[in-house]
Protein backbone atom coordinates (compact mmCIF):
# COMPACT_ATOMS: atom_id res chain seq x y z
CA UNK A 1 0.00 0.00 0.00
CA UNK A 2 1.50 3.54 -0.81
CA UNK A 3 1.83 5.80 1.93
CA UNK A 4 -0.08 9.23 1.80
CA UNK A 5 2.01 12.12 0.53
CA UNK A 6 2.94 15.03 3.27
CA UNK A 7 1.96 18.68 3.06
CA UNK A 8 3.99 21.11 5.26
CA UNK A 9 1.77 24.10 5.71
CA UNK A 10 3.60 27.19 8.01
CA UNK A 11 0.41 29.49 9.28
CA UNK A 12 -1.73 26.29 8.58
CA UNK A 13 -4.31 26.79 12.06
CA UNK A 14 -5.99 29.84 10.63
CA UNK A 15 -7.39 31.99 8.01
CA UNK A 16 -6.60 30.80 4.56
CA UNK A 17 -3.77 28.61 6.35
CA UNK A 18 -6.83 26.19 7.74
CA UNK A 19 -8.49 26.24 4.65
CA UNK A 20 -5.30 25.20 3.06
CA UNK A 21 -4.89 22.53 5.06
CA UNK A 22 -8.17 21.02 5.00
CA UNK A 23 -8.40 20.93 1.21
CA UNK A 24 -4.93 19.51 1.15
CA UNK A 25 -6.29 16.57 3.65
CA UNK A 26 -9.22 16.30 1.40
CA UNK A 27 -6.80 15.90 -1.44
CA UNK A 28 -5.02 12.85 0.14
CA UNK A 29 -2.40 14.81 1.69
CA UNK A 30 -1.05 14.15 5.29
CA UNK A 31 -1.25 17.59 7.03
CA UNK A 32 2.23 19.10 9.28
CA UNK A 33 0.86 22.54 9.95
CA UNK A 34 2.66 25.11 11.99
CA UNK A 35 1.24 28.04 14.13
CA UNK A 36 3.06 30.38 16.13
CA UNK A 37 0.68 32.10 18.53
CA UNK A 38 -3.00 30.36 19.63
CA UNK A 39 -2.92 26.36 19.74
CA UNK A 40 -6.29 26.25 19.70
CA UNK A 41 -6.98 26.92 16.50
CA UNK A 42 -4.70 24.64 15.02
CA UNK A 43 -5.97 21.87 17.17
CA UNK A 44 -9.28 22.30 15.85
CA UNK A 45 -8.20 21.94 11.97
CA UNK A 46 -5.99 18.75 12.88
CA UNK A 47 -8.76 17.37 14.55
CA UNK A 48 -11.30 18.07 12.06
CA UNK A 49 -8.82 16.06 9.91
CA UNK A 50 -8.51 13.69 11.82
CA UNK A 51 -12.34 13.18 12.38
CA UNK A 52 -12.75 12.74 8.63
CA UNK A 53 -10.00 10.27 8.23
CA UNK A 54 -6.86 11.54 7.26
CA UNK A 55 -3.64 12.90 9.51
CA UNK A 56 -2.30 15.98 10.56
CA UNK A 57 -0.30 17.07 13.29
CA UNK A 58 0.22 21.12 14.45
CA UNK A 59 3.74 22.26 15.79
CA UNK A 60 4.53 25.49 17.55
CA UNK A 61 7.14 27.66 15.11
CA UNK A 62 7.92 31.02 14.85
CA UNK A 63 9.31 30.68 11.41
CA UNK A 64 11.59 34.19 11.77
CA UNK A 65 13.79 32.01 14.70
CA UNK A 66 15.99 30.26 13.16
CA UNK A 67 16.14 27.79 15.94
CA UNK A 68 12.56 26.81 16.10
CA UNK A 69 12.24 26.40 12.68
CA UNK A 70 15.58 24.21 12.67
CA UNK A 71 13.79 21.38 15.36
CA UNK A 72 11.30 21.37 12.86
CA UNK A 73 13.81 19.96 10.68
CA UNK A 74 14.90 17.10 13.02
CA UNK A 75 11.10 16.57 13.84
CA UNK A 76 9.49 12.73 13.17
CA UNK A 77 7.57 13.66 10.33
CA UNK A 78 10.15 15.08 8.68
CA UNK A 79 11.27 11.33 7.99
CA UNK A 80 8.95 11.34 5.60
CA UNK A 81 9.56 13.25 2.72
CA UNK A 82 7.62 16.56 1.71
CA UNK A 83 5.86 16.62 -1.54
CA UNK A 84 3.92 19.75 -0.98
CA UNK A 85 5.22 22.78 0.93
CA UNK A 86 2.98 26.24 1.09
CA UNK A 87 4.48 29.08 3.01
CA UNK A 88 1.71 31.08 3.99
CA UNK A 89 3.04 32.37 7.77
CA UNK A 90 2.79 35.79 8.41
CA UNK A 91 2.37 39.66 9.97
CA UNK A 92 0.47 42.50 8.72
CA UNK A 93 0.78 45.59 11.27
CA UNK A 94 -1.11 48.00 8.98
CA UNK A 95 1.68 50.59 9.55
CA UNK A 96 1.08 54.10 7.38
CA UNK A 97 3.74 54.37 4.76
CA UNK A 98 4.94 57.90 5.76
CA UNK A 99 5.21 57.09 9.23
CA UNK A 100 6.97 53.50 8.77
CA UNK A 101 9.99 53.72 11.28
CA UNK A 102 13.23 50.94 10.32
CA UNK A 103 11.80 48.92 12.92
CA UNK A 104 8.58 48.13 11.46
CA UNK A 105 9.83 47.20 8.67
CA UNK A 106 12.46 45.01 9.85
CA UNK A 107 10.31 42.79 12.37
CA UNK A 108 7.58 42.52 9.46
CA UNK A 109 10.30 41.62 6.89
CA UNK A 110 11.83 38.97 9.39
CA UNK A 111 8.44 37.44 10.19
CA UNK A 112 7.27 37.45 6.08
CA UNK A 113 10.60 37.32 4.31
CA UNK A 114 13.53 35.81 6.55
CA UNK A 115 10.98 33.67 7.93
CA UNK A 116 9.92 31.88 4.40
CA UNK A 117 13.76 31.38 3.53
CA UNK A 118 14.79 30.00 7.34
CA UNK A 119 11.44 26.99 6.52
CA UNK A 120 13.03 26.37 3.13
CA UNK A 121 16.53 26.28 4.16
CA UNK A 122 15.31 23.15 6.72
CA UNK A 123 12.95 22.05 4.75
CA UNK A 124 15.03 21.40 1.45
CA UNK A 125 16.58 18.20 2.00
CA UNK A 126 13.20 16.71 3.02
CA UNK A 127 11.60 17.31 -0.45
CA UNK A 128 9.92 14.74 -2.46
CA UNK A 129 12.25 14.57 -6.06
CA UNK A 130 9.38 16.37 -7.60
CA UNK A 131 7.89 17.98 -4.76
CA UNK A 132 6.12 21.17 -5.46
CA UNK A 133 5.79 24.51 -3.45
CA UNK A 134 3.26 27.67 -2.95
CA UNK A 135 4.45 30.96 -1.50
CA UNK A 136 1.19 33.23 -0.35
CA UNK A 137 2.02 36.53 -1.09
CA UNK A 138 -0.30 39.49 -1.94
CA UNK A 139 -1.75 41.87 -4.26
CA UNK A 140 -0.17 44.44 -2.25
CA UNK A 141 3.27 43.05 -3.69
CA UNK A 142 2.88 44.68 -7.10
CA UNK A 143 -0.29 47.35 -5.90
CA UNK A 144 1.42 48.44 -2.91
CA UNK A 145 -0.10 50.31 0.20
CA UNK A 146 -0.63 53.38 1.95
CA UNK A 147 -1.00 51.74 5.10
CA UNK A 148 0.76 48.78 4.85
CA UNK A 149 4.52 49.53 3.05
CA UNK A 150 6.17 47.37 5.10
CA UNK A 151 3.89 44.38 4.17
CA UNK A 152 4.03 44.79 0.80
CA UNK A 153 7.50 45.37 0.83
CA UNK A 154 7.83 42.00 2.52
CA UNK A 155 5.58 40.29 0.30
CA UNK A 156 7.34 41.90 -2.79
CA UNK A 157 10.13 40.65 -1.36
CA UNK A 158 8.67 36.76 -1.31
CA UNK A 159 7.77 37.05 -4.62
CA UNK A 160 10.87 37.52 -5.78
CA UNK A 161 12.68 35.08 -4.10
CA UNK A 162 10.05 32.87 -5.10
CA UNK A 163 10.28 33.15 -8.49
CA UNK A 164 14.39 33.19 -8.04
CA UNK A 165 13.95 29.39 -6.68
CA UNK A 166 11.73 28.59 -9.41
CA UNK A 167 14.94 29.42 -11.87
CA UNK A 168 17.00 27.47 -9.37
CA UNK A 169 15.30 23.96 -8.82
CA UNK A 170 13.29 23.52 -12.15
CA UNK A 171 16.22 21.49 -13.08
CA UNK A 172 15.77 19.07 -10.59
CA UNK A 173 12.04 18.51 -11.09
CA UNK A 174 10.34 20.94 -8.27
CA UNK A 175 7.92 23.69 -9.09
CA UNK A 176 7.66 26.93 -7.08
CA UNK A 177 4.80 29.70 -7.80
CA UNK A 178 3.12 32.11 -6.22
CA UNK A 179 -0.49 33.11 -4.88
CA UNK A 180 -1.20 36.70 -4.62
CA UNK A 181 -4.69 37.17 -2.78
CA UNK A 182 -6.90 40.34 -2.84
CA UNK A 183 -9.50 40.64 -0.06
CA UNK A 184 -10.16 37.49 1.43
CA UNK A 185 -12.48 36.83 4.42
CA UNK A 186 -10.33 36.25 7.18
CA UNK A 187 -8.99 38.13 10.35
CA UNK A 188 -7.37 41.11 8.68
CA UNK A 189 -10.81 42.10 7.66
CA UNK A 190 -12.71 41.42 10.99
CA UNK A 191 -12.36 44.53 11.92
CA UNK A 192 -14.12 46.25 9.51
CA UNK A 193 -17.07 48.38 9.57
CA UNK A 194 -20.40 47.73 7.87
CA UNK A 195 -19.72 50.49 5.20
CA UNK A 196 -16.14 49.45 5.04
CA UNK A 197 -17.08 45.92 4.17
CA UNK A 198 -19.59 46.85 1.53
CA UNK A 199 -17.12 49.46 0.23
CA UNK A 200 -14.62 46.43 -0.45
CA UNK A 201 -17.12 44.01 -2.43
CA UNK A 202 -18.43 47.32 -4.75
CA UNK A 203 -14.57 47.75 -5.68
CA UNK A 204 -14.54 44.15 -6.55
CA UNK A 205 -15.93 43.49 -9.98
CA UNK A 206 -16.64 39.73 -8.84
CA UNK A 207 -19.13 41.72 -6.22
CA UNK A 208 -17.76 39.59 -3.51
CA UNK A 209 -14.60 39.21 -0.72
CA UNK A 210 -12.49 35.86 -1.36
CA UNK A 211 -12.58 33.07 0.99
CA UNK A 212 -10.15 31.06 2.17
CA UNK A 213 -12.01 27.75 -0.08
CA UNK A 214 -11.48 30.26 -2.56
CA UNK A 215 -7.48 30.21 -1.96
CA UNK A 216 -7.40 26.80 -1.19
CA UNK A 217 -8.99 25.51 -4.26
CA UNK A 218 -5.86 27.84 -6.23
CA UNK A 219 -3.04 26.36 -4.20
CA UNK A 220 -5.00 22.78 -4.65
CA UNK A 221 -4.44 23.38 -8.78
CA UNK A 222 -0.94 24.26 -8.53
CA UNK A 223 0.39 21.90 -6.43
CA UNK A 224 -1.23 19.17 -8.52
CA UNK A 225 -0.29 17.41 -11.79
CA UNK A 226 -2.67 19.52 -13.67
CA UNK A 227 -0.30 22.03 -12.75
CA UNK A 228 2.78 20.09 -14.24
CA UNK A 229 4.12 22.78 -16.68
CA UNK A 230 3.36 26.00 -14.10
CA UNK A 231 6.46 27.15 -12.65
CA UNK A 232 7.92 30.53 -11.24
CA UNK A 233 4.06 31.71 -11.97
CA UNK A 234 2.20 34.64 -9.83
CA UNK A 235 -1.78 33.67 -9.77
CA UNK A 236 -3.48 36.71 -8.87
CA UNK A 237 -6.59 35.55 -7.18
CA UNK A 238 -8.42 38.73 -6.51
CA UNK A 239 -12.15 38.89 -8.28
CA UNK A 240 -10.55 41.24 -10.55
CA UNK A 241 -9.93 43.94 -7.83
CA UNK A 242 -6.80 44.58 -9.05
CA UNK A 243 -5.04 43.30 -13.10
CA UNK A 244 -1.72 43.82 -12.83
Amino acid sequence: MTSRPVALVTGGGRGIGAAISHRLAEDGYDVLLTYNTSSKPAEMVVDAIRNSGGDALAVKVDCSDEGEVGLLGIHAWMNRKIDALVLNHGRYDRVPAAEMELDDLRRTMKANFEGAVNVWKVVQPHLAPHASMVVVSSQLATRGSPHGADFAASKAALSTWARSLALAVGPEGKRVNVLAPGYVDTDILAGDSESKRAQRIEEVPLKRIGTGDDMASIVSFMLSDDAAYITGAVLHANGGLYLP
